[in-house]
Formats: C-alpha cells, sequence, structure tokens
C-alpha cells in the first residue's frame, strides 16, 4: 500500500468518519466532513481501489434507492507498536480499527543498540507474519528528539546517547519507523473521556509523564515536556541516576525497593498535585509495572494526596484513574503514533 499517496486532509477526515463505524453512506460522510458529495467521491474512489474501504450493505430508504453504506477494511493494513522497556519488549499488532491482535512479549536488555534493534525487527516480522505492515511505533524511555528518532542521554545507559533508533530500524523492516517517549505514546492509546487536559503519569523502572494540554499531545520544543520523575523534591535527597538530588523519580523507586507501596503512592500525588497547580489538568491516570501491581492503593493515595493539596478540590476536582489498556498501553499507544495521522489524529 502507498501509504504517502493516502495521506492528505480531506482523505484522512473520510478515513476518521469511517473509523469505529460498522457502515457509513456517501452523504453522512460529506455532512461530518462538510465536502461536497462529489469530493467525497473522488476521495473514496482511490481508497476503494487500495482496498481500504469496501461496500458494508444498503441502509434504510428514506423514500428514495436505499443508500450505499461504506465501511473501513481493518485487514487492510496493519501498524505494529512497540513497547521497548528496561527488561521487557513488548510488540503488539494492531489493525486499521485499533483491535490489538497478536503480541510478542519477552525479556530483552537494553546494553547493545544495535542488538535492540535486530531483536525488534525479528519480534516485528514474527507478530506481522506476513501481513501487510504500515509502519512500526516505538516507545521507549527517554529523553529523545522525537522529530529526529534519536535518543539523547537515556537514565543507566549512556550507550544509547545519540542513537539513531528510527533509521536503523527503519533501515531493518523496510516500513516507515516513529519513536517516541513511552509516555507519550501511551496517552495516545487512552480514551479522552471528555478530558481536554490529561497527565499520564508511569511508574515502572522510572517514573515519567506524558502530557495532553488542550487537546492535543504536548512533547514540548525538544520532547523534554514530561520528565516528570525527575522534579526535586528534597534538596538534600539522595542522588538520582541522572546525577541529580531529591528527584522524585528516586524517592519513588526507593520506597518501592522498600516494599513500601502507599509511600510512592503518596509521592507520586504530591508530584501530581504540582502539575495539577501548574497546568490546570482535569484528568490523571496511572500506567506502568508498579502502579499495575496495586492499583488500588495508587489511585487512593494519589487521590487523597490531589484533596489534601488542592485549595479547593470540589471547584477543581481531578479524576484519578488507571490506564484502560493496563500493561499494553505503550505498545498500543506506539501503534497510534503511526495510525493516527492516517485518520487526522495528531500523534
Amino acid at each position: 500500500m502507498n501509504l504517502p499517496a493516502l495521506r492528505g486532509h480531506n482523505t484522512a477526515v473520510v478515513l476518521g468518519l469511517l473509523r469505529g463505524r460498522e457502515g457509513v453512506s456517501r452523504g453522512e460522510i460529506a455532512a461530518g466532513s462538510g465536502l461536497t458529495p462529489q469530493a467525497v467521491s473522488k476521495i473514496l474512489a482511490p481508497l476503494r481501489a487500495a482496498g481500504l474501504v469496501a461496500e458494508a450493505g444498503r441502509g434504510e430508504s428514506t423514500g428514495g434507492k436505499p443508500r450505499t453504506l461504506l465501511r473501513l477494511v481493518p485487514e487492510a493494513g496493519y501498524a505494529a507498536g512497540v513497547h521497548l522497556d528496561r527488561g521487557r519488549l513488548l510488540v503488539l499488532l494492531v489493525d486499521l480499527m485499533g483491535r490489538r491482535l497478536d503480541r510478542v512479549d519477552e525479556p530483552l536488555e537494553l546494553a547493545d543498540p544495535a542488538a535492540v534493534v535486530e531483536r525488534v525487527a525479528q519480534a516485528v516480522e514474527r507478530v506481522a507474519a506476513g501481513r501487510p505492515l504500515l509502519g512500526v511505533g516505538v516507545g521507549c524511555p527517554g529523553p529523545l528528539d522525537h522529530a529526529a528518532g534519536v535518543l539523547h542521554r537515556v537514565t543507566g545507559l549512556p550507550q544509547w546517547d545519540g542513537f539513531p533508533l528510527r533509521a536503523g530500524l527503519a533501515a531493518r523492516t523496510g516500513v516507515p519507523v516513529a519513536v517516541d517517549k513511552d509516555t507519550n505514546a501511551a496517552v495516545l492509546a487512552e480514551p479522552p473521556g471528555g478530558s481536554r487536559s490529561s497527565v499520564y503519569v508511569h511508574l515502572g523502572s522510572g517514573l515519567g509523564a506524558g502530557l495532553v494540554l488542550d487537546g492535543a499531545l504536548y512533547r514540548g520544543a525538544r520532547t523534554n515536556a514530561g520528565e516528570f520523575g525527575h522534579q526535586t523534591v528534597q534538596l538534600d535527597g539522595p542522588r538520582c541516576e541522572c546525577g541529580n538530588r531529591g528527584c522524585l523519580e528516586a524517592l519513588c523507586l526507593a520506597a518501592l525497593r522498600a516494599g513500601d507501596a502507599p509511600a510512592a503512592a503518596r509521592l507520586v500525588g504530591a508530584g501530581v498535585a504540582n502539575l495539577v497547580r501548574l497546568l490546570d489538568v482535569d484528568r490523571v491516570v496511572l500506567g506502568g509495572a508498579a502502579v499495575l501491581a496495586e492499583p488500588a492503593v495508587f489511585v487512593r493515595e494519589v487521590a487523597a494526596e490531589l484533596a489534601e493539596r488542592i485549595p479547593d478540590p470540589a471547584w477543581q476536582a481531578v479524576p484519578v484513574a488507571v490506564a484502560a489498556a493496563g500493561e499494553q498501553a505503550v505498545a498500543a499507544g506506539a501503534a497510534e503514533l503511526v495510525l493516527a495521522p492516517l485518520f487526522g489524529r495528531e500523534s
């Protein structure tokens, strides 16, 4: 499939209207997109020729000829979503409807970047199993440059500094590759739930956050937004692997190593309260292995810290929930890095 040829604003709008629906008429597409029926037909022709769109039967008659309904063909293309974590590799195959299909889940050490690229490529090939792959999305620890697909000084992994992950994986797989921080990827897998500004907090081997501000994923000028774990909360605190002292991440990980999940959750809650007061987000989503091991503890303690630290919690109510996609949040969101632009969504 010639993916670049299918991209374009109006084409994306039409595909976005078809995604997630069983059958849509040309008239409904025209009404939903603001395009003329003639323009809709012109856009649909190459989509049908490419096998992305097919007929879905006939709609009810409104007095004339029954309307032909159209649907997206989910199996016309797939995306692989990769969660590249410290000690673990998770790869999901996702169809055009965003449904998660096959997966590869295996241990992986991040010691050798070139070896990691080879392992990821092999896992992608296994999960795709010859099906038409539109691209690969990768969610991994930061800091990194999303636009260039290059990692920078990942805490504890100096060998990754400057490594061109996107270029290396694209050369090995032969398909487009998108790279983003794991927390940013996870945001794309999370249903908005009516929220315009939210924060996703990920606590596993590290602590980070993904931000949605005014309905759009916010990366910052250099993809450095969301380095949530490296806010200093104790000036004379323990040394963090990043080189500073008193980072929230270092304190949280120390509490987890001591077996004190409630203390770690309260620390996360204090940091989240800082974000809520700074950015006025209206929703908090929690994810990562540490959270998923004791979700009730983290939801309870983070919510309690917010209630304690927000001056008027009744007016500035901020619900706290666990990520809907659970342990697959990063990989599922990484697949959306590939698919979202096809449907007119920012990624």
